[in-house]
């Protein structure tokens, strides 16, 4: 399998098991919790690092990949391929669920409880946090150690937990932007 299509299939499942928890909870009276849609992220994020992080580096985010590239750890040239193909991950996720829940007038996409300003500001710095913990743990395209996945998917649970119910936690631009370019943002808009 190629690195570019490890990235789309990877963003692809992540945007759509860690969405549909959303869709999910919000149809079915709360039952899956703000607990249960962060853990279903983490789970999404943990399988797609050891699925194909030997291949791609499992990038899953465009924030990710932009901080590989700055880092001097990704070249340059592949910049343009991984952000396609996590787009377009993102997107095909979101297109099933808008077929497969017509009617929902979300579906998934982050929207603040708090004004735009501020939770983009708490969206870059949680963006930045998981950032941070990959570049450490990752080299090429080999985490240090067989729980460099736990580490990075448990950054991604604190960065999802706490501020989760202020901004959505998306940290993801592929997933769902400030102020919903891509993804569900999108989907949701054009329903």
């Amino acid at each position: 399998m190629g690195r570019f299509f490890a990235e789309l299939l990877g963003t692809f499942a992540l945007a759509l098991f860690g969405t549909v928890a959303i869709i999910v909870s919000l149809l079915c009276g709360g039952v899956i919790t703000h607990v249960g849609i962060a853990l279903t992220f983490v789970m999404a994020v943990l399988a797609m690092i050891y699925a194909f992080g030997n291949v791609s580096g499992a990038h899953l985010n465009l924030a990710v990949t932009a901080a590989f590239v700055l880092a001097g750890r990704l070249p340059r040239c592949w910049l343009a391929p991984y952000l396609a193909a996590q787009t377009s991950g993102a997107l095909a996720a979101s297109a099933f669920l808008a077929w497969s829940f017509p009617q929902h007038p979300t579906l998934g996409a982050t929207v603040p409880a708090i004004a735009d300003v501020p939770a983009y500001a708490f969206e870059v710095l949680l963006a930045g946090l998981p950032m941070s913990v990959v570049l450490h743990l990752v080299i090429g395209f080999q985490e240090r150690g067989l729980l460099a996945g736990v580490a990075i998917g448990a950054t991604v649970a604190m960065a999802a937990m706490f501020p989760g119910p202020v901004t959505g936690a998306s940290t993801n631009p592929a997933r769902s932007p400030q102020p919903g370019w891509l993804g569900p943002g999108l989907t949701s808009r054009s329903t």
